[in-house]
């Protein structure tokens, strides 16, 4: 049952230092699974939340549904995400610490056919941290084009 859908946050890897991953199901109103089952959704701009010992996703964009009529749902609500409850509280510990964040990093469609995304604990990355990730980028695909020629 499950679909091709596979939404990425590209940047994510760019601009944060992931510490920690966990797989999170999303809580969905109707025509929402149906957007996303279209790949009408972005997770580029979200990021997780703790409000009362419960996980949410702000700022996930999931487009409107063509044949929904007029029983539409907001494109940009904040989600609740379903997870044990000791991973709830494994993840408010370490967002006690400063500087960490949930990030998203990737929404799919379960083998069940329920809509799942991939959460991370991460720390935001310096400049520096970002120029050196570019350089070891640069100097690996230089590697792998000279073991290219050579053979």
């Amino acid at each position: 049952m499950s679909s091709k859908v596979e939404i990425k946050n590209k940047k994510a890897k760019f601009e944060f230092e992931f510490i920690e991953n966990f797989t999170a199901g999303i809580q969905l109103f109707g025509t929402e699974i149906k957007s996303i089952r279209n790949n009408k959704a972005s997770i580029a701009e979200s990021y997780g939340i703790m409000i009362k010992n419960e996980l949410f996703i702000r700022n996930m964009y999931v487009g409107d549904y063509e044949n929904s009529g007029h029983f539409n749902h907001d494109s940009k609500r904040d989600r609740k995400l379903l997870l044990n409850k000791i991973e709830i509280n494994k993840i408010n510990k370490k967002l006690k610490n400063k500087g960490l964040t949930i990030v998203p990093t990737r929404l799919f469609i379960g083998k069940n056919g329920w809509a799942k995304l991939n959460i991370s604990i991460a720390k935001g990355k310096k400049i520096y941290d970002k120029r050196e990730d570019l350089k070891t980028k640069d100097i690996k695909r230089e590697i792998d084009r000279n073991l290219k020629n050579f053979k």
